[in-house]
């Protein structure tokens, strides 16, 4: 016969009806918080590859638009046919300057033409490097731990969520630059805070609740992730993962020929005038 005593020690130790709900939303938090660290750290790469690329490729790609409208004019002045003339007018207008051109070329172009650096580089004359920003094996390491320990989805209180939040953000921009010593400066800030409360037991249509939120982010996150990769960058980026620079000098080699056998043929029909 079970004694009381007995009944209440059996009670005692039965599981709460809520302790597989709140396994599961700690199992899905904690994918949620990976899937979101490795989305971020795909478009910090296809960022600043993107970066890398209109910083050298696109004086480049400016001289043969410009070289291309030169050869329409020089053709259009020669046969005086109306076609010809037709599309030298809207290969010129197609170079006209528009708002914020400068910004679009991350300061290679202005309503005035190329700056002096973009004519030194297809000019084969020395020109400060592009920026650069790929963040080392060690820049990475401190990011990932620090999203995993700081991400707003551990918070259970609103302050907690904003002071995490505020905080992700500061390490987000870190990462960005590659800038490993703010980020071992923002490790350092973590470790001496607040440590977050425990985890205290949610009602289970708490729970439920919180599993869906979970589910319709990775969702989100899904979405954003398909649209990197189905990017022009994240295209070249597969081309060559391994030395995406490589696959930049290659891509600049062809366009000075380009260049140079656009240049050849201007010449020559100004030559004929």
């Amino acid at each position: 016969m079970t004694t009381p005593e007995a009944e209440q020690t059996e009670q005692s130790q039965s599981p709460r009806p809520e302790e597989r709900l709140e396994k599961a939303v700690r199992a899905a938090e904690q994918a949620l918080i990976d899937f979101e660290i490795a989305v971020e750290t795909f478009r910090v790469e296809v960022e600043n590859f993107a970066r890398l690329h209109e910083q050298r490729l696109g004086p480049l790609y400016a001289r043969i638009e410009e070289l291309d409208a030169s050869i329409a004019e020089a053709r259009a002045a020669r046969t005086q046919d109306p076609e010809d003339i037709r599309r030298a007018a809207e290969a010129r207008a197609n170079l006209s300057p528009i708002p914020g051109v400068e910004e679009l070329l991350h300061g290679w172009m202005d309503g005035q033409g190329l700056f002096p650096e973009a004519t030194a580089m297809l000019t084969d004359q020395p020109v400060r490097p592009p920026e650069r920003v790929r963040p080392s094996e060690e820049v990475r390491k401190l990011y990932r731990d620090l999203a995993r320990k700081a991400h707003p989805d551990l918070a259970q209180e609103n302050d907690e969520r904003t002071r995490r939040e505020e905080f992700i953000t500061r390490v987000n921009a870190a990462y960005a630059r590659g800038d490993e010593a703010l980020l071992l400066e923002l490790a350092a800030e973590w470790a001496a805070g607040p440590v977050p409360p425990e985890r205290q037991p949610s009602p289970s249509d708490e729970l439920y609740a919180r599993l869906e939120w979970l589910s319709q982010r990775k969702e989100l996150l899904t979405l954003v992730a398909r649209e990197l990769e189905n990017g022009a960058i994240a295209g070249m980026l597969r081309l060559a993962p391994d030395d995406p620079d490589s696959l930049l000098t290659e891509i600049a080699e062809r366009l000075h020929g380009d260049i140079a056998r656009r240049e050849s043929d201007l010449a020559a029909l100004l030559t004929q005038e």
